[in-house]
């Protein structure tokens, strides 16, 4: 597929072209006609296409290695529930889990033992049936294998009691380890090989028909899927540039396309716009040692701490000086949600974290901790020039823009912020000593840990507390998960320390983007869940539950 730039999108958008652009990518459907085709020009879905949906994602949403659970498909940064194979359990909107093999689970009281009973009536689209076997192999492969993104670490062995009957052993508490198991798809074991990626066997609600590397997949219904009959018979997911997404919507060769908020006012006839709320979070981590340090990652040494940043009176007054309204109106032309923390409105976030915004007490803490203004009105302390970089993806337009927002406001309260965009091979080397600007956010309380725990692999922020490390130990010891919620609050702050601004301030939060999509207005998306970081395969998680209206 070619690549579409602004330019060549005012030829195609709305013309036969855009249709003979996009006609030979959905060319492919089991009646041999082009999907979009079977779309009359009101939108309306004609017969053959009343059970069929075509969705235009980003092309990273592609999955590189396929659709194998021992690799990143369901998992990793972007998590999403896998529709090819079934997970042990899943997620409703509220967030709550739902049993989907299990029929039932429970955990030792000391933490480390889940034991999972799963149902006897489900079998593989190769006719075998699915039994805790299968189970066993898919975690403990996963566990093993040096490609896979889910993180089952915590765990020590997964063994079949029974046909019916899994049990996994931990090495240590981590009940956060169900929110994992709601996105890992089960594999049968008996089927898995270097191939699986491209031919995979699984149980769940679609099966893979068809898959044109580097252009679309054609998802088809399980006919002998053991739960609710899928109300979409056949998904086609078309992989795009931004331009060539809203390309499709203008030539009416899509049904559901993502885009940005720069093109929120776009109207397309038949369309309407989407925006699902997220937990997509845009948020700057603010080192808080001083320079000097070191820290590793990945077994490099990379150097640690900041002049300005390690002065806790600065990183609050970053926290109250941020005008969050403004940058969503600003930069997201409104579309996202204040952000506060790395899952905000989720069970286990802490209202703590929550702050308004207010620059003169911003400067009341700069003045008493001893920063003044310089000539040219930025503070200074003891020689130290209140100035640092900021960085960020230069390939994100959104976070770039961000950047310059935030660069502007800290201005008013005499901090100088130079962005500077790059590479992530630039911005790791500057990851402990630099302020960077990340996207962050998962369905899951694993981020609110690897962010803040002393040896989390995202402490960015070179933050060490003993009492919030017992605080994230303790949420992930408890055997009952709501149990858990007190205690990841408590590390937010406990009413005397804790991550929160007007504690130890590790990060200033800015924005959860909304995930926006142009939408046929007679089709009907089935209620979302929060959509996590990453902009794709979330949105289809419950696509078996839509319809035409």
């Amino acid at each position: 597929m070619g690549t579409y730039t602004r330019r060549t999108f005012v030829k195609l958008a709305g013309t036969a072209a855009a249709g003979a652009a996009f006609g030979g990518i959905l060319s492919a459907c089991a009646t041999g006609a082009d999907p979009a085709a079977s779309n009359s020009q009101n939108g309306q879905a004609a017969d053959t296409a009343a059970d069929q949906v075509i969705v235009a994602m980003n092309t990273g949403s592609e999955p590189a290695a396929g659709f194998d659970p021992f690799v990143s498909w369901g998992c990793g940064e972007h998590v999403h529930e896998p529709l090819i194979q079934s997970t042990l359990i899943t997620t409703n909107a509220d967030m709550e889990f739902v049993n989907d093999l299990a029929t039932s689970y429970e955990c030792s009281e000391d933490g480390l033992t889940w034991t999972f009973a799963i149902r006897d009536d489900v079998r593989f689209t190769d006719g075998e049936p699915l039994t805790a076997e299968d189970v066993a192999f898919t975690l403990n492969g996963i566990r093993e294998a040096d490609a896979a993104e889910a993180d089952l670490s915590m765990v020590d062995e997964v063994v079949a009691l029974d046909a019916t009957t899994v049990e996994i052993r931990m090495g240590k508490p981590f009940n956060a380890l169900l929110y994992t198991l709601a996105v890992v798809g089960i594999v049968p074991a008996h089927a898995h090989g270097e191939d699986y990626g491209s031919n995979p066997v699984g149980s769940g609600r679609y099966m893979l028909e068809q898959w044109d590397k580097g252009q679309q997949v054609i998802l088809a219904a399980n006919p002998d899927y053991y739960g609710e009959t899928p109300l979409m018979k056949r998904v086609v997911v078309v992989f795009m540039e931004e331009d060539a997404a809203l390309a499709a919507v203008n030539s009416g060769q899509a049904d559901i396309a993502f885009t940005s908020a720069t093109y929120h006012d776009h109207e397309v006839a038949g369309y309407e716009l989407l925006a699902c709320k997220t937990v997509d979070s845009r948020g700057i981590s603010l080192p808080t040692v001083e320079p000097g340090a070191t820290k590793s990652d990945g077994g490099t040494e990379y150097p640690a701490g900041n002049a300005v940043t390690s002065d806790i009176a600065v990183r609050r007054a970053i926290n109250y000086a941020v005008d969050r309204d403004a940058m969503i109106e600003n930069v997201l032309n409104g579309y996202g949600a204040p952000a506060f923390s790395v899952s905000d409105n989720m069970p286990w976030s802490s209202d703590d974290m929550r702050i308004s915004t207010d620059r003169e007490q911003a400067k009341r803490l700069l003045s008493d901790a001893g920063w003044v203004a310089g000539s040219d009105g930025i503070l200074e302390k003891n020689g130290t020039r209140a100035a640092f970089d900021l960085w960020y993806a230069s390939n994100d337009s959104v976070r770039q823009a961000l950047a310059a927002e935030f660069s502007n406001q800290m201005k008013e309260i005499g901090i100088e912020v130079s962005i500077k965009g790059g590479s992530w091979d630039d911005l790791y080397p500057n990851q402990f000593s630099s302020p960077i600007l990340w996207g962050w956010g998962s369905n899951s309380p694993t981020e609110v840990y690897e962010l803040n725990y002393s040896s989390g692999w995202g402490n960015y922020a070179c933050y060490e507390s003993e009492t919030v490390d017992g605080y994230l130990d303790e949420a992930l010891a408890q055997s009952d998960v709501a149990d858990s919620y007190e205690f990841w609050k408590k590390a937010q702050w406990d009413g005397a320390e804790g991550i929160a601004p007007q504690g130890a301030a590790t990060w200033v939060w800015l924005a959860d983007v909304d995930h926006l999509y142009f939408k046929r207005e007679n089709l009907h998306v089935a209620q979302q869940k929060p959509h996590p970081h990453g902009h794709g395969w979330s949105l289809v998680n419950n696509i078996d539950e839509w319809s035409w209206a």
